[in-house]
């Protein structure tokens, strides 16, 4: 999942990038309002975590802007305001959930998970499947023919953003992207090493592979042809 940190604390921004990004994660930071404004109303983001506080706009006005404009993504508030008033006043103008400083990291994955859940995310779309290869987004189990797949976090996500768009063909940029977080290319084999590791816990075993390489292009996940 891609989210979006809006926080003007660099070291609080920096504690949450690291470890949104070591649960998988992929993180963008905007450090101000107007920065954040901006990210959320171009790009796509499956959550925002917004602090109350910001410089040029603050984080009500900002999420109260993007509601106005029709834009649904969930919004978790990370704030040192954590009285009632402030929690209902942050609820009423567009967040979905509320969280006080200091907060447990922990605490804060669940709420996250729980808002996408919740506002993203239809009930069928948390287990998907591809021919006999299945994924259980919320428990993060994965198997192929019944048999569990034993995958890292950069695994599951590049196999999540596979399945998500099966059929499809998957660019090289649109992987960079939407499971490392870059918007350029690194100049590394980054995506070959990941995708051969994916290739052989996924299709080793099986005489119909389901993830293909399409030719100067990218990768294609797809049920074998019957």
């Amino acid at each position: 999942m891609r989210l979006l940190v809006i926080e003007d604390d660099l070291e609080t921004a920096a504690y949450l990038v690291k470890g949104l990004q070591e649960s998988s994660y992929v993180v963008e930071h905007a450090a101000t309002g107007p920065d954040g404004l901006k990210r959320a109303q171009t790009s796509s983001y499956d959550a925002l975590i917004v602090d109350r506080m910001l410089p040029g706009l603050d984080g009500l006005s900002l999420v109260r802007k993007l509601r106005a404009e029709g834009n649904g993504t969930p919004v978790l508030f990370l704030t040192a305001l954590a009285d009632v008033d402030d929690r209902v006043t942050g609820l009423q103008n567009g967040g979905d959930d509320y969280l006080a400083k200091p907060f447990a990291f922990a605490e804060l994955l669940a709420r996250i998970e729980a808002i996408v859940r919740r506002r993203s995310a239809p009930a069928g779309e948390m287990r998907l499947r591809v021919a006999d290869l299945e994924m259980n987004r919320l428990t993060r189990n994965v198997t192929r023919a019944g048999q569990h797949v034993d995958l890292q976090a950069r695994e599951f996500r590049l196999l999540e953003y596979l399945m998500l768009h099966a059929g499809q063909t998957l660019t090289r940029a649109m992987l960079l992207e939407q499971v490392w977080g870059y918007h350029f290319d690194p100049q590394t084999n980054v995506i070959d090493v990941h995708m051969s590791r994916l290739r052989t816990k996924i299709d080793k075993h099986s005489a119909q592979p389901l993830i293909h390489t399409v030719r100067g292009t990218g990768y294609c996940l797809h049920a074998p042809t019957p």
